[in-house]
This record gives structure tokens, C-alpha cells and sequence, in this order.
């Protein structure tokens, strides 16, 4: 396996003499499995110069897999001019986060209108096929992709690519669940308090490479909170926790220069220790993981399954929002009134309860303080409950107390998930949309 940055800033292009060893694209990797297999992954500005690589290499048609991580604009606005999406006779598979009101193919047309660009999507001379992706598990070829959520203020997946005895994961734009003022952060190589890193962490273990979001530092984080990015030092704990075999600090800040970068990287290296390998990736850099020669087999067309889609339903689900805050609930309403949801409200946890067993909600978000039955009191309830409906129902924890003892309890309690107040719209949906797809998936 042959993995080659194109593109590694993240939010922004920012070629120029600061940047030039670690690079100005957007982000953009390629993948060459032994078997000739070719994955990409995000369409950055990167993209430009892969795929005019591609086209001085060609001697035959084309058959590529693109992966996107998520629609936001520095993953995407390379698509465009992606030379090879031109090409008659060329393959392309498209893989992205879809469902819910989110396709792959109108996603990624909307910066391709006329307004922005003068070629529409369905005038690319390629045959292109799109796969709108929710989480689990499929086979390409000689290799097994599994896919999985990530915190970001859009639906965003991370991709984890098993072949012939090795493992990459590619995991960028991903905030740590633990993000409390408090601090959760473990020391390094020591288990995370809240589930959802915990579940991040067990998508990375054993990897040999990770290639993950390390845009900011912990000194500049605070300000960021809720834009969706990880630390440097968070991506080094994760991979610590992971038993990873070398990380790849990715989407660097595009206020960084080359300087800065070598920084951070030696503090990285520093946290690290011995028991991981750290690098910086920097456009142009290859880096190989040895597939085991023995049982590289060569792909075919008929050993591809069918990625895992999002699931559909006629019935829009049902979300229970618990809070004794009028306004907290009317918040919370504005918010998700345009997500095609059956919205519910409640002011207290005996209400909470009654309601829950009633409606049979497939979300709920519930508020801890609150009188009559606080929401661990109702939390608790529902999975004692003999319908095992209500022991794997989502239930998400909206509230302001998500100190490390607070976020303990209410795991100990049957929560899944915490919505920190105060909170902002695109961390509501997202979590909201991630949390409801994952729930209807068998």
C-alpha cells in the first residue's frame, strides 16, 4: 500500500514561500493498493495536481475510488477540476455521508452550479456512480472499508481501509467528544471518560497508519471550541490509546507556516515517547505500509459489495426534547424544525418519561436538572424498562454540567451522548442526523 499527500492544509488554500514544504492544498490523499486498487480520499484543492499526475501516467481507462469525508468546501472544491472526471471511458465510485436530505450527487452539484462554475455535474465525460455512505462495514476488492462518524459541525465520516494484513485510517475533522472547560483529556496512552472517544478510539486501534485532524493546539483550542477540529495533542493521545503504529498530523491550520509546523511536530514527538511514530504530512510525501505479498489477491469486479447505505423510512422520527427551559426547548425546536422530524416536547422528567413510553421516540434529548425526575433518574427508568426498545433507544444528555464526574455518571446512568450548553446549531444537527442514522442502521 502506497499513501501520497496532494493536499494537506485544512479550511483554506495557502500556497506561498511560507508553506512550501509542508504545502498550501487543501486536503487531498491517494492510496495504491498492491493490487493496482486506486483510493481517494477528499477532493481538496489537492485534487488539481493528482489527477493531472493521473493523466500523464495513463496507458488504460481509469477505475478510481473517491471517499469524502464530509461537503464542507476545503474536502470538495478540488472536484471541479479533478482532470480525470472529464475523461470518456474513465470509472469513478464517489463515496460520501448522505441521507436524510443530504445525496452525494446534489451535495457536490451545488458548487457546480452555473452561478459558481460553467461545467454542471451530469456534463463530467467519466462514468461516475455515487454511493451516499452511512456507517458500517463493505467489501472492496481485497479490501474492507468500514466507516465511521465523526464530530463535526456537518456529517462527516472517517474511513478505515483493512487489506492484506495492514490498516489505514484516514479520520479528519473529528473534535474530541471530552471538551469541557474542565478538561477530560486523558494523559497520554490513558482511556477516555466519554464513549464516543472511546468508540473513536477503538476504530484507529492497531492501526499501522493514522492519518487524523490535528489542526490546533491545546493553547489555541478554547477559542475554537466547536469548530470541529482536534488538538495535536489530542491526536497523539488518541493514537497512544489506540495502540497506533505511526500518526500523521493532517489539515494543519492554514496560519501555520512551515516553521510552525516543525514546532508542533516536535511536541508531538515529545508526547509521544517511543511507543509512536509521529510525522507531519506535507504535499508530495509518500509514505508505504507492506501488505503481506502471500495473500495479495488481485480485485474484481464481482468481490465488491454494496457500500452501506443510509437507511429509509416512510415514518419521519420521532425526537423527544426534555427540558424544563421554555426557551432551551424552543431553541432546540428552531433548530431542528427543517430537519423532517416529528418534534416533541417536555418540561419535566415525569412528563419525560410518560411521553417516552407512549411516543416511543427513536432520540431523545434531555436536559439533567430538571423537576419531578432529574434526567439520569429518567435515563435510568428507561433502560430498566423489560422493552428492550428503551435499553438501546439514543438518549443524549443536553445540559451545561460535563465535567469529567459529571460526564462519568451519566455514562454510568445509559447515556449515549452529550450536547454541551451552550451549544451551536451545526453541532445539534449533526449530532442529531449521526445519532438518528446510526440507531435505524440493523
Amino acid at each position: 500500500m502506497q499513501i501520497q499527500f496532494w493536499g494537506t492544509r485544512g479550511s483554506l488554500p495557502k500556497p506561498g514561500p511560507t508553506t512550501l514544504r509542508y504545502g498550501g492544498n487543501t486536503s487531498c490523499t491517494a492510496v495504491r493498493l498492491d493490487d493496482g486498487t486506486l483510493l481517494v480520499f477528499d477532493c481538496g484543492t489537492g485534487a488539481h495536481n493528482l489527477g493531472l499526475d493521473l493523466l500523464r501516467q495513463r496507458t488504460q481507462p481509469v477505475h478510481g475510488h473517491l471517499f469524502i469525508s464530509h461537503f464542507h468546501w476545503d474536502h470538495i472544491q478540488g472536484f471541479p477540476f479533478f482532470a480525470p472526471l472529464f475523461v470518456p471511458g474513465d470509472q469513478w465510485d464517489v463515496y460520501a455521508p448522505g441521507g436524510r436530505g443530504q445525496e452525494v450527487a446534489p451535495s457536490l452539484a451545488g458548487q457546480m452550479q452555473y452561478t459558481y462554475f460553467p461545467v454542471a455535474l451530469d456534463q463530467l465525460g467519466a462514468t461516475i456512480r455515487y454511493h451516499d455512505l452511512g456507517e458500517g462495514t463493505f467489501q472492496l476488492g481485497a479490501a474492507k472499508i468500514a466507516t465511521q462518524y465523526l464530530n463535526h459541525p456537518a456529517l462527516a465520516l472517517a474511513y478505515r481501509v483493512e487489506v492484506n494484513g495492514v490498516t489505514l485510517v484516514y479520520a479528519t475533522d473529528h473534535e474530541p467528544h471530552a471538551s469541557s472547560p474542565a478538561g477530560e483529556q486523558p494523559t497520554p496512552g490513558h482511556a477516555a471518560i466519554h464513549a464516543e472517544d472511546r468508540r473513536h478510539i477503538e476504530f484507529l486501534a492497531g492501526a499501522d497508519l493514522v492519518i487524523h485532524d490535528s489542526q490546533y493546539t491545546d493553547a489555541e483550542y478554547p477559542a475554537k471550541r466547536g469548530w470541529g477540529h482536534t488538538t495535536i495533542e489530542w491526536s497523539v493521545d488518541y493514537a497512544l490509546a489506540a495502540g497506533v503504529k505511526r500518526l500523521a498530523l493532517y489539515h494543519h491550520e492554514p496560519t501555520r507556516d512551515d516553521a510552525g509546523i516543525d514546532r508542533v511536530l516536535e511536541q508531538a514527538k515529545a508526547r509521544a515517547g517511543a511507543a509512536l511514530e509521529v510525522v507531519a504530512a506535507a504535499e508530495g510525501q509518500t509514505l508505504t505500509l507492506a501488505e503481506r505479498p502471500a495473500t495479495v489477491v488481485q480485485a474484481r469486479a464481482e468481490d465488491a459489495e454494496a457500500p452501506p447505505s443510509p437507511p429509509e423510512t416512510d415514518r419521519l422520527p420521532t425526537v423527544l426534547i426534555v427540558d424544563d427551559d421554555p426557551a432551551i426547548r424552543t431553541l432546540l425546536v428552531t433548530i431542528l424544525r427543517r430537519e423532517g422530524l416529528r418534534l416533541l416536547e417536555a418540561a419535566d422528567g415525569e412528563a419525560a418519561l410518560q411521553m417516552a413510553r407512549t411516543e416511543r421516540p427513536e432520540l431523545l434529548l434531555l436536559d439533567w436538572q430538571m423537576p419531578k425526575r432529574d434526567g439520569l433518574s429518567v435515563c435510568r427508568a428507561l433502560r430498566a424498562d423489560p422493552d428492550p426498545y428503551f435499553q438501546r433507544v439514543p438518549i443524549v444528555l443536553v445540559t451545561a454540567l460535563a465535567g469529567p464526574e459529571h460526564t462519568e455518571a451519566g455514562f454510568d446512568a445509559g447515556v449515549n451522548d452529550y450536547l454541551t450548553k451552550p451549544f451551536a446549531p451545526p453541532q445539534v444537527r449533526t449530532r442529531v442526523r449521526s445519532w438518528l442514522m446510526r440507531a435505524a442502521t440493523p
